[in-house]
């Protein structure tokens, strides 16, 4: 995979945490940070993927047997027996 330089201003504290992450998980910042944002992109695309199928099928549809008839009220179906 190709790669590019970037360029970030983070603030002190932050980089001094997380380079101390990445050294006790002997890793280099870089590595720790692409990981990072490769789950948050995996997370993101996921979850529009999940919804875009789910969008789909309601679309869609379900079959629930019924041939589109409703032959019973909301009363008779919530009747207590």
């Amino acid at each position: 995979m190709e790669r590019q330089n970037v360029t970030l201003s983070l603030p002190k504290a932050l980089l001094r945490k997380a380079k101390m992450i990445a050294a006790k998980r002997e890793k280099s910042l870089s590595e720790l940070l692409r990981e990072s944002l490769e789950e948050k992109v995996r997370q993101e695309t996921g979850y529009k993927e999940a919804m875009e199928r789910q969008i789909r099928l309601m679309k869609k549809g379900f079959d629930l047997g019924t041939k589109g008839q409703i032959t019973i009220s909301r009363d008779e179906l919530h009747e207590r027996r």
